[in-house]
């Protein structure tokens, strides 16, 4: 941490829907210190530095609330919503290792197209799963 006052990054969550890569990586300079990793995609960029910037104003009362729907709005909050077609998800549940594809129209696992990973989860487990849980995307 460099310092950063509560100011700073308040308007940095404020602006950081319309943040293009090359703002986010001096940003990321900004607020870690060191340059940002070199392949990183502006999601995670996005999320780090609005985890940041919750983490400076949590001191300063009653920021929690907005600062979440600062990055809900800013697309950093949804993992599943941001993979791209091609991605492939891999998951090993017992004994057996289950492949996702991420289509235009949603996921594709065993040549089947869901709408939701919830729904592949639920069809592997048998039990009512939260997808972006199962594979990996979400703690």
């Amino acid at each position: 941490m460099t310092g950063i006052g509560a100011e700073v990054a308040r308007s940095t969550l404020a602006a950081l829907a319309d943040l293009d890569r090359e703002a986010l990586v001096e940003r990321w300079s900004v607020f870690y210190g060191h340059p940002a990793p070199r392949h990183a995609q502006v999601a995670l960029l996005k999320g780090a530095i609005a985890w940041e910037c919750q983490r400076i104003l949590q001191p300063h009362g009653g920021t929690l609330k907005r600062t979440l729907r600062e990055v809900r709005r800013s697309g950093a909050a949804s993992p599943a919503k941001r993979l791209t077609p091609g991605t492939r998800l891999l998951r090993e549940w017992q004994g057996e290792t289950h492949h996702v594809t991420v289509v235009t129209a949603g996921f594709e696992h065993d040549g089947t197209l869901y709408k939701s990973l919830s729904a592949i989860a639920r069809r592997i487990t048998g039990t009512p799963w939260s997808g972006p849980l199962f594979f990996g995307l979400r703690q």
